[in-house]
């Protein structure tokens, strides 16, 4: 393998808590030295100038959507991972979302050799890498996602699941107890969305005045909190410890989850990094994008979940990827299916909006993206250290280029920033 030698790159280590200008050494897939300047090195080592790019411990993804199997129209295993490595990500964790769903051993080993064959492939990726992203599977809780019968919880964790969700809101609350006495001794995270359906309605968009003002159907922030509120008492009641709470998008939401954590309840949380950017005055331009589940949240929402993640409330920024086809988002806004991509314009946005007006730090952001999603499944990040693995991604924020569909990895292109010109872009990652 290469031996490469990043000089005066800007090291930004959540793990350690560091931000500093130094030079790193990669050889053999491992960090050989970090320094303020490192002048010992081999003839054939390849050395890059890096000032003005930013190093940081590799992407995680906490949640995202494969169109395969069953929608290989939206995305491939293949353009998945590219788009993930394209956007700094080296773990990618895939909702069972797939048809079919993966909720039995036999699929679990189907991706993961799928996976095991991108590997051999990776010189293939447009973008410089040592390997293909991590690819790391959740299992279905029910057998039909939205049933009400259990999957063989057991099975799918010697499969090598990295936990369980149906990453859908549920009805049943006793099938929600059930699930957290069964999965406590697997030593698995369990992840729910916290919905109820009965307030959603048919709703598209959050309750409040823009939502008046452009005539679709509200979703009142309840729908949210109470089921929220529910969960953590059906948590503190049964004891278990591995319960991760997806998509909060409300400010109330916020409040529940720091009270349950002062009160040491053991959870974690998550965002989606669009709820950090956009609230519903957005939502006037009708661009089926911006049709999300849960809709975005009023501006006070916004305040409250940036705050959240800044102070660690809110645990992890998830990228909750949703490839669509054309088609099926050409659209009425009400009609279109909800969701966006997200993996190649995440760590450019967050970047430019919250770090570059100083509202995050590099740390605080950096953070939210990397170690805390890991935490939250249960994994660890290496600090960037001499003898660690190098599991890592270089970002130019200052490189410009424009999101057009030639110019991503994924197959779809349902995002709003479609056609803008953005700043920032991964240079490399290492796996």
């Amino acid at each position: 393998m290469t031996t490469e030698l990043l000089q005066q790159v800007r090291v930004i280590d959540p793990v350690s808590g560091t931000d500093q200008l130094v030079d790193v050494l990669i050889a053999d897939g491992y960090i050989q030295a970090v320094a303020p300047h490192i002048n010992n090195i081999s003839p054939d080592t390849q050395i890059r100038d890096c000032r003005g790019l930013v190093l940081g411990p590799g992407l995680v993804d906490l949640y995202s959507h494969s169109g395969e199997p069953g929608f290989e129209e939206r995305e491939t295993l293949s353009s998945l991972l590219q788009a993930a490595a394209a956007g700094g990500f080296t773990r990618v964790s895939i909702l069972p979302s797939t048809s079919p769903p993966i909720d039995n051993p036999a699929l679990v080993a189907q991706l993961q050799k799928k996976r095991g064959a991108e590997e051999n492939l990776h010189s293939s990726f447009l973008l410089p890498c040592s390997s293909a992203p991590h690819l790391h599977l959740w299992g279905a809780i029910t057998l039909d996602i939205a049933g009400k019968q259990l999957t063989e919880l057991a099975d799918l964790a010697d499969a090598g699941v990295v936990g369980f969700t149906d990453g859908q809101p549920w009805e049943n609350l006793g099938l929600v107890r059930r699930v957290l006495e069964y999965v406590l001794p697997l030593g698995k995270p369990v992840a729910f969305w916290p919905c109820n359906l009965q307030l959603t309605a048919n709703g598209v968009m959050r309750e409040g005045s823009d939502a008046l003002r452009l005539g679709l159907p509200p979703i009142p922030a309840i729908a949210e909190t109470t089921a929220i509120a529910a969960l953590l008492e059906l948590i503190a009641a049964t004891g278990n410890s591995h319960v991760h709470i997806m998509r909060v998008s409300t400010a109330r939401s916020v409040e529940l989850i720091a009270s349950a954590k002062a009160a040491g309840l053991p959870i974690t949380a998550s965002t989606t990094w669009m709820h950090l950017l956009l609230d519903t005055k957005s939502v006037k331009s009708y661009h089926t994008s911006l049709h999300l589940d849960p809709p975005l949240g009023n501006p006070s929402d916004v305040a409250a979940l940036r705050e959240g993640v800044r102070t660690g409330v809110i645990d992890a920024i998830a990228i909750d990827h949703a490839p669509y086809t054309y088609e099926e988002k050409v659209q009425a806004f009400a009609e279109a299916p909800p969701g966006a991509i997200g993996f190649e314009l995440a760590l450019p946005l967050l970047w430019q909006n919250l770090v570059e007006t100083g509202e995050f730090t590099a740390l605080e952001l950096w953070r939210g993206l990397s170690n805390r999603p890991a935490e939250c499944l249960k994994q660890k990040v290496s600090a960037i250290a001499p003898n660690q693995k190098a599991e890592l991604t270089l970002f130019d924020p200052q490189q410009n280029w424009k999101v057009e569909r030639k110019n991503l990895h994924t197959l779809s292109s349902n995002t709003p920033w479609l056609g803008q010109q953005l700043q920032g872009r991964v240079v490399q990652i290492w796996c």
